[in-house]
């Protein structure tokens, strides 16, 4: 097959990849044995490191090989950006199950569905989106219900102001005293060896059941493998040409999202990176003060997100200037967009595509390259367009 394509590859763009044979749980215990003291992830300012965030992902492991997860059980996730979601995510994936992402903003009718069809019996969920698992609940398989604060891992003066302010009048503060399918995570997490049995699962195993938005009928799951989630996440490394170690990635993507998942979350565990976790990407103020304060190196967005930015009154006043690449997708990048967010960043802004059954990236326009402006880009390393 001819690829014209790759002689307008950059020149740290291989046509090919050299893609280790581990599973992204081994990569991200690799990346905590060369980086044990680097932040893995900054929430509200405050940081997990590597070797924290290594230890909690085997911690909660074993706490779902304890509740009677096995392998290829289906675990579901309903938590915004923050770092439970990462260790849940991980963890679920390091005890043999495989994850199904929920979108926080599910009604119940939605989540019974996706609960149902996939077969999960067991849920990580945000405390204010418990009374949706319970009224999904009667038309699922559900057996297990951990229920996180959002408050868990915010810094202590930060931690205490929410309790005091904000945690019963936006829906946090829950009691599940009562309901004996449910446990509060920090109870799951002390409650669990330090060290889950160790599973052989193979890179050609499902690891992620992905479900697509749904828009020609009801979502369905799109099955991913060890395998296809590593290989795009090595792929985002390459593209972006990001450096083990030294990168911060802001993290505003919803992570349930395959295009979130992979830029946002997978590509910076493989790169060792840091993850800057925005919970409500609305919140423009908040984002653009992470910027500042944290100097994420990428950004990896979707148009209404720069659209927000460019347009954020003073947003002159913000030095903004640590972001070198951003790939946009989900929709066209507008020219006028693409142009004002790079005067602003003084970044690369460049679109891409991908859909959930790839992982998803499947084409960039070169980051730093020939950006050829109202194109998806071209096909990424061994991957083939017609």
């Amino acid at each position: 097959m001819d690829r014209p394509w790759l002689r307008k590859y950059e020149p740290h763009v291989p046509a090919s990849l050299a893609y280790p044979e581990k599973t992204l749980p081994q990569l991200l215990a690799q990346s905590a044995a060369r980086f044990p003291d680097r932040a893995a992830t900054i929430f509200f300012g405050a940081r997990l490191s590597y070797r924290q965030l290594d230890a909690l992902v085997d911690r909660c492991a074993a706490g779902l090989q304890r509740m009677g997860v096995r392998q290829g059980d289906r675990v579901a996730i309903m938590i915004p950006n923050s770092p439970q979601y990462v260790i849940a995510y991980y963890a679920i994936l390091r005890s043999g199950a495989i994850a199904v992402p929920c979108n926080p903003l599910y009604v119940a009718r939605e989540l019974e569905h996706q609960l149902r069809d996939s077969g999960a019996r067991s849920i990580f969920v945000l405390s204010r989106f418990y009374p949706v698992v319970k009224a999904a609940q009667a038309g699922a398989p559900l057996e297990h219900i951990i229920v996180t604060n959002i408050k868990e891992y915010f810094p202590p003066l930060l931690r205490l102001l929410f309790t005091l302010a904000k945690e019963k009048k936006e829906g946090d503060r829950v009691d599940t005293s009562r309901d004996p399918a449910a446990i509060c995570m920090p109870r799951f997490l002390a409650q669990a060896p330090a060290r889950p049995a160790p599973v052989e699962a193979s890179l050609g195993d499902t690891a992620v059941l992905l479900y697509t938005g749904g828009t020609t009928g009801v979502p369905k799951g799109a099955e991913l493998t060890h395998r296809s989630i590593m290989v795009n996440a090595v792929q985002t490394k390459v593209w972006f040409n990001g450096q083990d170690g030294e990168e911060t990635i802001m993290a505003a993507l919803p992570l349930s999202h395959s295009y979130g998942m992979t830029t946002a979350m997978n590509c910076p565990v493989v790169l060792g990176a840091t993850m800057v976790l925005i919970a409500n990407p609305r919140d423009i103020k908040d984002v653009v003060e992470n910027i500042r304060r944290h100097k994420p190196t990428a950004y990896p967005g979707v148009p209404t997100m720069y659209v927000a930015i460019n347009n954020y009154p003073g947003v002159a006043g913000y030095d903004l200037s640590s972001i070198r690449a951003c790939i946009s997708g989900g929709a066209a990048l507008p020219v006028e967009v693409q142009k004002r967010f790079q005067e602003i960043t003084h970044g690369h802004l460049v679109e891409g595509y991908g859909l959930s059954e790839t992982s998803p990236v499947t084409h960039g326009n070169p980051v730093y390259g020939e950006n050829r402006i109202g194109t998806i880009g071209l096909p990424w390393p061994d991957t083939d367009a017609r």
